[in-house]
């Protein structure tokens, strides 16, 4: 292993961080299956008879599209109480719940039921769950009257300003566990040639639209989660269908944009801490991160060990938050607006962390918070529900 020094001959980084190898991890992937295999066959029997919903299912009346378009309404826009029939007004942190979100929590719970049922497959063996997923799964993206066209154009819209937006594209991180149970599905032989081609194109119709049209190319260059979210979403849809440019893609600006402009010296997120919910904020862009480095690590480059040279690195970043999510009263900075009694949950920094250092301290923190959580808002900004997929 090469070592990397910090400048100005700090610290040892790699020595510091114990990262030989997987292989030398205290925390197994036996660990994580024993604290979460009860409640995940416990969800996974209630949803062995759920029947598909798509975006079919309910008609967007504001939305410009067709029946077979994603349709969503930007969370923070509200009427104007001095013109309440014109456009919409921003009010950040604060979550309109009179805004169109069926097709989005449509999504949510398809990615829900299929990480869900994958993950019960992959603990059992059991066709059953497979079964139950493909479903799902063709009626969302091969059945012609019900599928979901692969754009998002019309997401995000605001009511009397604009159709759809490009930070839109957050919503399909949803679709990353869709697309990570059936890479796994694939790996254990039980996905069907039709099946396998018939996802794989859907996704790769996917990602070809959110990283050559201008909504794609203005989330990919946005500076804060939202930038980190396409780089999360494009490495998983290009993993699952080969696309080994993309990835590399990811790779790089992973190393070159998102790190070295999103994380200060210490470890902190500067653009999430100055939103209205700088807690919330903190901890998703630091789950997307870390889902970036699981993801896009291999035997070649490990993401996890790459290390700027004033020493930024992802579990610099997970340093700095861990303190905040194992005594949250010690949080030193305003509270988040909404939903701030929520949070944390089982994040998978702490997870994925755990499982790269062996550090039992992070393990033990994930092993005790909330692994299925049910608040809207908390599910949406968690982009790995569902851990076993990822392992």
């Amino acid at each position: 292993m090469k070592y990397k020094y910090i400048r100005n001959g700090l610290w040892l980084v790699s020595l510091f961080f114990c990262l030989s190898s997987c292989s030398s991890s205290a925390v197994s992937k036996s660990d994580v299956e024993t604290v979460l295999r009860d409640g995940v066959l416990q969800r996974a029997e209630q949803y062995l008879n759920e029947t598909p919903v798509t975006v079919t299912a309910t008609v967007a009346e504001r939305s410009v599209g067709g029946i077979h378009d994603f349709y969503s309404e930007g969370d923070y826009w509200w009427p104007d109480p001095s013109n309440p029939d014109g456009p919409y007004i921003r009010r950040d942190g604060e979550t309109n719940p009179e805004n169109f979100v069926a097709h989005r929590l449509a999504m949510v719970r398809f990615s829900s039921i299929v990480g869900c049922l994958t993950s019960a497959y992959l603990l059992t063996g059991d066709q059953k769950y497979v079964d139950a997923v493909m479903t799902h799964v063709r009626a969302w993206f091969m059945d012609e009257e019900t599928k979901m066209n692969p754009h998002l154009l019309y997401a995000q819209a605001i009511k009397g300003i604009v159709t759809g937006r490009g930070i839109g594209i957050i919503d399909t991180v949803h679709l990353m566990e869709v697309a990570q149970a059936l890479l796994r599905l694939e790996q254990a032989g039980v996905l069907s040639e039709a099946d396998a081609k018939g996802s794989k194109q859907w996704f790769s119709d996917y990602l070809k639209w959110m990283s050559t049209h201008p909504y794609g190319i203005d989330e990919m260059n946005a500076k804060n989660n939202h930038g980190t979210c396409w780089v999360m979403q494009a490495a998983v849809f290009a993993r699952y269908v080969g696309d080994v440019e993309m990835m590399n893609f990811c790779r790089t600006r992973y190393k070159e944009v998102l790190l070295p402009g999103q994380m200060d010296e210490k470890g902190s997120f500067p653009l999430e801490m100055a939103r209205s919910k700088p807690y919330g904020y903190s901890l998703f862009n630091l789950d997307a991160m870390a889902t970036i480095c699981q993801i896009l690590s291999d035997e070649s480059e490990n993401l996890w060990q790459f290390t700027l040279p004033d020493g930024r690195n992802m579990l610099r970043g997970i340093d700095y938050l861990y303190p905040y999510v194992a005594d949250k009263s010690s949080w030193p900075f305003a509270h988040d607006v909404m939903y701030w009694d929520e949070w944390p949950v089982a994040h998978p920094f702490l997870l994925f962390g755990a499982l790269q250092t062996g550090n039992q301290a992070w393990f033990d923190t994930w092993k005790a918070l909330e692994h299925f959580p049910v608040t809207d808002e908390v599910v949406r900004n968690l982009p790995v529900r569902n851990p076993l997929l990822w392992i």
